[in-house]
């Protein structure tokens, strides 16, 4: 019973959709409509900018290090449980049950479960995405780079199979999430930031 609400609270944590609310509160925009349309902070802060867009970043990554973090004090030698919790958080974000199952990519969420379960690999993963999109101005180009970075990363700094697996996971579903991406950078038509 515990592990099924840890679970949901980790599901219903991570359908939170901050990038539509704030951007309705403070900008009244609705960002589905606008940009690329996603809800994750990379189009927050096209449409809305950087500033905010920097806080969604920071509000989608909590959103999923909370939700580890709590079921880490609750169930502390129970690696699975902190990974199905991840898992959760980051579907919650993709597929919030607020928005018809219409969610964001998942890239700050993932980063914040992999922050508290591996936190070297959220280390690389940040800073190779920064560097590549400082580079190239590319976000999706930086997030898949990011993820590949810190999936090898928590290959060898794991400390729990789990998590190791669980990167990725949640690194296979983000080239899930990034397949339009994908199919324009392959186009050459992808956007720049």
């Amino acid at each position: 019973m515990r592990v099924a609400a840890l679970v949901l609270i980790g599901y219903l944590a991570g359908s939170v959709p901050f990038g539509v609310l704030l951007t309705r509160w403070l900008r009244g925009v609705d960002v589905r409509r606008d940009g690329s349309g996603n809800i994750g902070a990379t189009n927050v802060a096209r449409v809305a900018g950087k500033k905010l867009g920097a806080v969604v970043l920071l509000l989608d990554a909590l959103k999923g290090a909370l939700a580890v973090l709590l079921a880490l004090w609750l169930m502390p030698g129970a690696p699975r449980v902190h990974a199905a919790v991840g898992l959760a958080a980051f579907l919650g974000h993709v597929y919030p049950v607020w928005l018809k199952l219409h969610g964001g990519k998942g890239v700050a969420t993932a980063l914040g479960v992999l922050v508290v379960l591996v936190p070297l690999a959220a280390l690389a993963g940040a800073l190779i995405y920064a560097g590549v999109v400082a580079a190239w101005r590319v976000s999706s180009i930086g997030s898949l780079a990011g993820g590949v970075t810190a999936v090898l990363t928590a290959a060898l700094t794991a400390r729990a199979p789990e998590y190791a697996w669980l990167s990725a996971l949640l690194f296979a579903l983000i080239l899930w999430t990034h397949r339009g991406n994908i199919q324009r950078l392959w186009r050459h038509t992808e956007r720049r930031f």
